[in-house]
């Protein structure tokens, strides 16, 4: 499910999907900064520029390019700045597309599984032209990319075992 909210200029995004995996196997996968490229659409053309490490840490900083619309390619720079193992871990934007950037994955076992959920607390630049674009596409595209993901991950961890 995807919900948005919005509060003093500040858009949230939740997203929960649940995973017939173990806890140590989400965690594993989604502690992997390699594995994000892999759920996120191709046509966006994300690649790590910084280098790939396999496993994040708090402090870590992850450079990127990412196209978030056709003929624009810009430079995305994030810091990992909380992780507790097994449970959550926050990247926040340091320099990139958005004036704030805030995503907090979180991870519950459950009988059977992980619930996974993503918040993302984000601000546009550019004020009423910023408010503009969301309703006009940052909204869909941050949609359409969290239900790839969900697609990817379904299929990767049911057709993958």
């Amino acid at each position: 499910m995807i919900s948005f909210k919005a509060h003093s200029g500040i858009y949230t995004l939740e997203v929960s999907q649940y995973l017939g995996i173990s806890l140590a196997e989400a965690w594993d996968f989604f502690s992997s900064p390699g594995n994000l490229s892999k759920i996120t659409p191709e046509h966006m053309g994300f690649q790590i520029t910084s280098g790939v490490p396999t496993k994040m840490y708090p402090g870590q900083i992850i450079t990127y390019k990412v196209a978030p619309f056709p003929g624009f390619k810009t430079n995305w720079v994030t810091e990992i700045t909380h992780v507790s193992e097994g449970h959550f871990f926050v990247d926040e934007q340091r320099f990139g597309p958005y004036r704030m950037w805030h995503h907090e994955h979180r991870f519950e076992e459950t009988r059977g599984g992980v619930l996974m959920t993503d918040r993302v607390s984000y601000k546009l630049p550019l004020g009423i032209l910023g408010r503009l674009a969301h309703v006009l596409f940052v909204k869909n595209q941050l949609k359409q990319i969290f239900t790839y993901r969900e697609m990817f991950l379904n299929q990767l961890f049911v057709s993958g075992k």
